[in-house]
């Protein structure tokens, strides 16, 4: 029996959203609850740690995960839940599962510079800007590098002092108990924080933090051919990292709004396409509208029907990866039937349905009421 694949975010318990560090921590504390060393016989357990393995391969990595947003488990690859290949490739050796055991689910606190959170803003277009890209210019807010301090945390003039109870580590070694004995463990240094540095007189600007929030504004070139939660990277634009180290990433979510002219499946389009009943039963040739702004022909043939569809190859939307690749325009005919006609039309419908050899038009067929009337009047005679 084949499982369908869960969501990775739902196997990680994290939301879309998360960041980096919201995956990593959720992943290592769902590893040390489900460890098979923790759960000894259990194979439910066992399955889900496999689970949880191959979910944190994919969102662990930043291209993985871009592509597995964009086109779910067929582009993230790999085994399911119960293969070898995800489980394998998921966690970096015993050691990495031993750390994670020894520290109760919880990362060892870094220390020294450390990489900024990535950040999200999400993008209005309408379907022409999605059809051609466009350059729109975008405002989030996000942690920049303090310009008082060059990001030392430190006031003008005065430089951060390597600590002098971790020696610059910020990590200090302890001892503790576990199931596995005694072991040492690195823990965060209680004087500088486990920064490895103090500092006497802090930047004003940024009370010492090095980093400070602001408004930004970025233009951002977007693709042809993008559709809704879709999401573009934008290396480096996400929250500044403390103490010189590397800016986070912002993530560009895209919101394609609806176009009453035609409704979007991948890269085709539908379209609707109201006739009369003379171009239905004699032809026609008809121009319609194309997202591109231009007119397109479509022929009507002889006796066309409502739901004949017509494809216009090419006129759909672009592929966002290679934008010379179209989809089609597929436009679907409804025929119109009026709903006033004078005598002069009357008399010409009447006429068309007396050759075909049709019922009688309907005036000549009595109404509910006429009937009624009749059938009173006998029944007093």
């Amino acid at each position: 029996m084949v499982t369908e694949k869960r969501d990775y975010y739902e196997v990680l318990e994290v939301e879309r959203s998360a960041s980096g560090e919201d995956i990593k921590r959720s992943y290592r504390q769902l590893v040390r609850k489900l460890h098979p060393d923790v759960n000894p016989g259990d194979h439910t357990a066992e399955e889900r740690f496999k689970e949880v393995a191959e979910a944190y391969e994919v969102l662990s990595d930043d291209s993985k995960r871009e592509m597995y947003d964009r086109f779910g488990h067929q582009a993230a690859g790999g085994g399911g839940p119960a293969g070898g290949q995800g489980f394998e490739s998921g966690f970096g050796g015993f050691g990495d599962i031993f750390d994670i055991l020894m520290n109760g689910g919880q990362s060892q606190s870094r220390t020294g510079p450390q990489r900024g959170h990535d950040q999200q803003t999400k993008v209005e277009l309408t379907l022409e800007e999605a059809y051609r890209g466009v350059t729109k210019t975008i405002k989030f807010a996000r942690i920049q590098t303090c310009d008082t301090c060059t990001g030392s945390g430190a006031a003008p003039g005065t430089k951060a002092e390597t600590c002098t109870a971790c020696h610059g580590s910020g990590q200090v070694r302890m001892q503790r108990n576990s199931m596995f004995g005694v072991v040492q463990q690195s823990v965060p240094c209680t004087r500088c924080g486990g920064r490895g540095r103090t500092i006497a007189t802090p930047c004003t600007t940024c009370q010492g933090q090095g980093r400070v929030r602001r408004q930004r504004e970025l233009e951002v070139e977007i693709p042809a051919g993008v559709e809704s939660d879709m999401r573009m990277p934008i290396h480096g634009e996400g929250d500044a990292g403390t103490f010189g180290a590397g800016a986070g990433d912002l993530h560009v979510f895209f919101h394609v709004k609806d176009d009453p002219r035609f409704e979007r499946h991948g890269r085709d389009l539908r379209s609707r396409l109201p006739i009369t009943f003379v171009q239905a039963a004699l032809g026609d040739e008809i121009t319609v509208p194309t997202v591109s702004g231009e007119k397109a022909a479509v022929t009507i043939p002889e006796g066309t029907q409502t739901g004949t569809t017509f494809r216009l190859r090419g006129q759909g939307m672009p592929d966002v990866r290679n934008a010379n690749v179209k989809g089609d325009l597929h436009v679907v005919v409804r025929i119109e039937v009026p709903t006033k006609l004078n005598d002069e039309e009357k008399k010409a419908l009447r006429q068309f349905a007396a050759l075909r050899g049709e019922t009688a038009p309907l005036e000549q067929h009595k109404g509910f009421f006429g009937k009624l009337k009749e059938a009173l009047a006998g029944h007093e005679e």
